[in-house]
């Protein structure tokens, strides 16, 4: 198992450590380094910075919302990125939700498994340097009956092959990113609650008749070291509360459903009513701890090391920590993860 870090949104208050969070995680030997895109900045311009100021680590969008740009613009985007960077680039998309996609996007959240499966067929398509010529349900190149024409990437990627990566919540959608997608990246993933989500990315691999020795299983999980992992999971529990209970409408939390699959659904429910009632307070505390402790990292060295072993054993092959600490422990932070990881003695 290798180790990755999210840096999540530019423009969250801790931008200006974001950089040297970075860095330290390129000296480290860090494997990855994600940057997510909501309704703020966008993961590109981000990405292109820290690849500018970083050698090794690889960069990685976590996601590239697929409603905010054209297929062909995600290749050039992807290409482009690739080039910059010496080769160092991963294409994490995502659907996003209904909220974002129809409410800043202007585009209808309906077919999101079709929809994403001819838009990575396209952005493979371009980022071959095939000429694109797509005649699909969702997408159509060149348009019909117009002056378009079918064109070619003219921008060579420093690789043959640039990881394609999907942000998979429902269980189709896993499926779907065992069948065409090069890695995972889930939210939210518990070793002990994983069984039926890995079957459901089996299930896929084996319809496109693959298997998953070479896939990446990616999830990003909040890192807090301290002495008792209770203190520590109480820093993660505005995340969690958002998640659970904000993030979409009351019909459409993807979070939310996801909390109730792993067997909290009335205790989301709860989250939810108070989050939505606008009792923040109140939704943060409704989290259960035992939800906490399986999607994060919390506690001693010692303890970090045993989850991490779980991890591994479950099948995650990217650790990727979000460290849910003040900017200026972010460095320790990541020591401990790295350290943590030597003792789990399952570093890969």
């Amino acid at each position: 198992m290798r180790l990755g870090v999210n840096l999540g949104y530019w423009g969250a208050g801790n931008d200006a450590s974001n950089l040297t969070l970075a860095k330290h995680a390129d000296e480290l030997g860090f494997s990855v380094v994600w940057v997510a895109e909501a309704y703020g900045s966008d993961a590109p311009t981000v990405l292109s910075w820290i690849a500018a100021q970083t050698s090794r680590i690889d960069v990685g969008s976590a996601v590239l919302q697929i409603p905010a740009r054209t297929p062909a613009m995600t290749a050039m985007t992807a290409a482009t990125l690739d080039s910059l960077s010496g080769g160092r680039f991963r294409l994490g998309l995502g659907v996003s939700g209904p909220q974002v996609s129809e409410g800043w996007h202007g585009v209808r959240f309906t077919a999101p498994l079709g929809r994403t499966r001819e838009y990575i067929d396209i952005v493979r398509t371009a980022m071959r340097r095939e000429k694109v010529a797509y005649d699909g349900a969702h997408f159509q190149l060149p348009l019909p009956d117009g002056p378009g024409k079918a064109l070619r990437l003219t921008v060579h990627p420093v690789r043959d092959e640039v990881p394609v990566y999907l942000a998979a919540i429902g269980p189709k959608n896993i499926e779907l990113t065992g069948e065409i997608a090069d890695g995972w990246l889930p939210v939210f993933f518990s070793p002990e609650h994983s069984a039926e989500q890995l079957g459901q990315l089996r299930a896929g691999a084996e319809k496109a008749g693959r298997s998953l020795e070479s896939f990446d299983i990616a999830p990003t999980v909040p890192l807090v070291p301290g002495d008792d992992w209770r203190v520590c999971a109480d820093s993660v529990r505005a995340y969690a509360a958002l998640y659970l209970g904000g993030m979409g409408s009351k019909e459409k939390n993807f979070y939310n459903r996801l909390a109730a699959r792993m067997g909290f659904e009335a205790e989301a429910a709860e989250v939810q009513e108070k989050f939505l009632a606008k009792d923040h307070a109140g939704a943060m505390a409704a989290v259960p701890a035992e939800f906490l402790d399986a999607t994060s990292l919390l506690g001693p060295k010692e303890r970090i090391a045993e989850r991490m072993a779980a991890f591994a054993e479950a099948g995650v092959t990217t650790m990727t920590v979000s460290p849910f600490v003040a900017p200026e422990q972010g460095k320790d932070a990541l020591r401990t993860a790295v350290d943590a990881l030597e003792l789990s003695g399952v570093a890969g």
